[in-house]
């Protein structure tokens, strides 16, 4: 049995680490009501251009552009969103399951790493990492997307790549945080539109462009990609401070029920003490007398 001593250690020990998880809940908690703000403001936004481009390019017939192509390589950009710090829970690991549990090859893939978490958690399992862009999650402007997304878009038009992904965590609400993966380019006429069900036949028309088709989405692609890249950083701040908040009051929860735990060792301990004290005395009284 551990004695008086190293409980009251123990214990001390364990109110302190109460004490951080503590401070960190409540920086998350400001953190995140700014940054949820934010996030579900932007949210209707990146979520439309989303279908409107889905949608323009369903109904635009066969487009004849490197957008609407079957890619001729198998080489794939990953643009991989997690954060630069931990105790967060489960928030970097879940997306990058989101990645490994794809149907994804490993040697295929050209990783754009925001963020130093899912950049270490990919380069140990033998990814390649194309860029590091940690920077990124520490303060972000829509200028900085552009400058990431041009240089992606460069290597796709010169066929360097063939499809654009992004894992990232999807923001729903303070406690619901869906890590997702999902296609930006090639966008094809077979794929899926979320939400297309709601388009009614006599939409589904052939659309004609002002100017040409292939003027038009050059124009329409890169503004595509680097709002959605932006809605993405936006969706996965907020979703980031949200785990770290939740990590943290569990494990002050956790810390609390610690203390309480040792509090009763340490006066089952002083109890078992001052017995043992008591009985000795006694004892060497009635030798005594």
């Amino acid at each position: 049995m551990a004695s008086m001593r190293d409980i009251k250690r123990r214990r001390a020990s364990v109110e302190s680490t109460g004490q951080i998880t503590k401070a960190m809940k409540l920086v998350s908690t400001v953190k995140l009501q700014r940054a949820k703000e934010r996030a579900l403001c932007s949210k209707t936004y990146y979520h439309s251009m989303y279908l409107t481009v889905k949608n323009l390019l369903s109904k635009a017939g066969s487009v004849d552009s490197v957008y609407t192509k079957v890619p001729e390589t198998n080489r794939k950009a990953v643009i991989v969103i997690t954060s630069n710090r931990g105790l967060a829970g489960g928030y970097n690991s879940n997306v990058v399951k989101t990645i490994l549990q794809s149907d994804l090859k490993k040697e295929d893939l050209d990783i754009y790493a925001i963020g130093k978490k899912g950049k270490e958690l990919l380069e140990r399992r033998g990814y390649h990492i194309e860029e590091e862009l940690s920077d990124l999650m520490e303060e972000f402007e829509y200028a900085d997307t552009i400058k990431l997304c041009d240089r992606i878009m460069r290597r796709f038009e010169r066929g360097e790549i063939g499809e654009i992904y992004i894992a990232y965590t999807f923001f729903k609400n303070t406690v619901s945080h869906v890590p997702m993966l999902v296609r930006l380019l090639p966008i094809l006429p077979e794929d899926e539109i979320i939400g297309g069900e709601d388009i009614e036949e006599d939409d589904k028309l052939i659309m004609n462009f002002e100017p040409e088709d292939t003027d038009a989405l050059k124009m329409i692609i890169p503004k595509y990609l680097s709002s959605l890249l932006f809605g993405a950083l936006i969706q996965a701040t907020a979703s980031e401070n949200g785990a770290r908040m939740q990590a943290m009051d569990n494990a002050t929860n956790n810390a609390e029920e610690m203390i309480a735990s040792l509090t009763l060792k340490y006066n089952r301990a002083r109890q078992g003490s001052i017995t043992q004290e008591l009985t000795e005395i006694i004892a060497g009284a009635e030798a005594i007398s």
